[in-house]
């Protein structure tokens, strides 16, 4: 195995409903997200930066899809925190992403910055899906060509493309363009307490909770391979039912 399975759960009608509703909604914002941008010019044509290929032509359809999800998500995990792991986290995280919405809606020059951060729940969707569609914790990289192994492949590597794709590489490549930004407007109104200091702040909290989380993806490999290291020694086969990412 290249790498280890998923964790295996257990039945649970709260967090079930609630990952069933997160794999629908998120859909159309991924949908809506992608309907911004001018596909040919961001992989194959001449552009100065990332911003040229945003169109925002869907960009008010977009943007309020992302809010409803968000508050009736926040509300949900408020009504019924044992839906996700983390409750508190969720909340944090839904209260500060809600607040940097306010950023795009009255910059528009930001709007691309949106749409490149929101690219995120392509790796949210596979997060849901790889628990939602394997609650066994069926390893998805023995080799079988079964259409549920295949299923299980295509999640998983999704799932990892997109997470160091997203999280680890275009997140912190964002923070390091916002505070350019600041910079440059810290120069030219001549303060450094200025409203394009809100990006790079807000931007840090999720680079910060991105490195938690990878940390924590990272870990329950190791424990993975220590357990089974362990178990193999034993002469006894492996389960994983690590409760992490």
């Amino acid at each position: 195995m290249a790498l280890p399975g998923v964790p295996n759960y257990a039945e649970d009608w709260a967090r079930d409903t609630h990952d069933f509703f997160n794999l629908i909604v998120l859909i159309p914002i991924i949908v809506l997200n992608i309907m911004n941008w001018n596909w040919d010019l961001l992989f194959f044509g001449k552009k100065q930066n990332i911003a040229d290929a945003w169109t925002g032509e869907w960009f008010d359809l977009f943007f309020w899809t992302t809010v409803s999800y968000f508050v009736s998500d926040l509300i949900w995990v408020l009504l019924v925190p044992k839906c996700v792991k983390s409750p508190g986290v969720i909340i944090q995280h839904h209260v500060v992403t809600m607040l940097y919405l306010l950023v795009p809606f009255y910059r528009p020059h930001c709007r691309w910055c949106m749409g490149a951060c929101m690219s995120v729940e392509i790796n949210t969707w596979f997060l849901i899906a790889r628990r939602v569609f394997n609650k066994q914790g069926f390893p998805p990289w023995i080799i079988d060509l079964s259409i549920v192994s295949i299923r299980l492949k295509v999640i998983s590597v999704g799932f990892y493309v997109t997470w160091f794709g997203i999280r680890v590489f275009l997140y912190p490549a964002m923070l390091y363009y916002l505070i350019k930004v600041y910079m440059k407007e810290s120069t030219r109104s001549g303060t450094y307490v200025n409203i394009d200091l809100i990006p790079p702040v807000l931007q840090s909290v999720f680079c910060i909770l991105n490195l938690k989380w990878t940390i924590d993806l990272i870990a329950s490999k190791i424990r993975y391979f220590k357990r089974k290291r362990a178990m193999k020694g034993s002469g006894k086969t492996v389960e994983y039912v690590d409760k992490g990412l």
